[in-house]
């Protein structure tokens, strides 16, 4: 697994040089764009408009438009000067309970895997961070853009949460009326949630559509016609005692198959 960035975790006077690595893969079917008439593949090149030749990544510099068709340009070299030390490190700011930030600031999760030499401090730090049920609240440059993250202890390691900022959380679209339930209501929805109740197991769940859309990629590869996955009709039932009061059924007749 290759490292998407090595920097350092700092607290105070400590420093753990530590790697971050991502935590997920892509499994999904990828697909290519194809000229609709000729099923080549679409390709896009870098244009310059002026010299009307195609530019590689490496003619390629960033710039920054101050005024209509000018730019003040930037250079790797140039824009890495402009990192402070503490821009350099995984800086905590301080530490927090886990059940203070929301979760709809959560934004990407990396492993944190400390350097040779560096296993021990980052072994304390999360001991010490899970005994409390604490996290570190830091900030760090990933590329040009300065990331607030989440330093978070598991039983395994620490994972690092980026988060967003709060001006680029929207607001709520429209505003939402909480409707009046009765007791009765309540205590059947808490029935339903009990028992569908059942410890989680990422194991058991996989990405289905995915598997469909390679079994019709196979077919579509052996000139077979595709067909419908699923014709039925949704069976909505509109009083929600009754919906509810069906779920459990269910749900009881289920665990018995089981």
């Amino acid at each position: 697994m290759a490292i998407a960035h090595k920097s350092a975790i700092s607290v105070g006077m400590l420093y753990i040089p530590v790697g971050l690595y991502k935590t997920t893969k892509d499994i999904s079917v990828s697909f290519n764009q194809l000229c609709k008439d000729t099923h080549e593949r679409v390709k896009y090149k870098k244009i310059c408009p002026s010299c009307n030749k195609e530019v590689s990544s490496e003619d390629i510099i960033k710039g920054y438009e101050y005024e209509t068709g000018k730019y003040v340009t930037f250079t790797e070299d140039e824009l890495e000067k402009i990192k402070t030390k503490k821009d350099k490190t995984i800086h905590i700011e301080h530490f927090a309970k886990m059940t203070d930030v929301d979760q709809i600031y959560y934004e990407k999760n990396y492993y944190i895997v400390p350097e040779p030499g560096a296993e021990k401090a980052c072994e304390l730090l999360r001991q010490a961070m899970l005994s409390q049920k604490k996290v570190g609240i830091a900030k760090t440059v990933i590329g040009t853009t300065e990331k607030l993250m989440v330093l978070y202890p598991t039983k395994d390691g620490i994972i690092a949460k980026t988060l967003f900022y709060q001006a680029e959380i929207q607001a709520l679209p429209v505003a939402v009326v909480k409707a009046d339930v009765t007791k009765p209501e309540v205590d059947m929805a808490k029935t339903m949630i009990d028992t569908m109740t059942e410890t989680f197991d990422p194991s058991i769940y996989h990405d289905n559509y995915q598997g469909r859309v390679r079994q019709a990629v196979e077919s579509k590869i052996a000139g077979k016609e595709m067909v419908s996955a699923d014709t039925g009709v949704q069976n909505n039932i509109i009083d929600l005692m009754e919906a509810m009061t069906k779920t459990v059924e269910m749900a009881k007749g289920n665990k018995g198959l089981a």
